[in-house]
């Protein structure tokens, strides 16, 4: 794995959870069939990079909603 794009990941995420569900979720489209949106380096590069490297150039978001986790505790 390669560890600068993980780093750049992880501050452009909240949290590491989140962050590990991104990955995962990305990687679940591309064995689903979805096309990178970043060009892989090399034709043997792990989907978990390239999809680390999508999160950290800033391809790919997470949309969280506080309000939701907020009014859910409330009751």
């Amino acid at each position: 794995m390669n560890v600068p794009p993980l780093d750049m990941a992880r501050q452009r995420v909240p949290g590491v959870s989140v962050l590990i569900n991104m990955i995962s979720m990305r990687v679940r489209q591309f064995i689903a069939g979805h096309r990178p949106l970043v060009k892989p380096n090399n034709p043997n590069e792990d989907i978990e990079d390239i999809a680390i490297r999508e999160i950290a150039e800033g391809k790919i978001v997470a949309e969280i909603d506080f309000t939701k986790s907020l009014t859910e505790q409330t009751t």
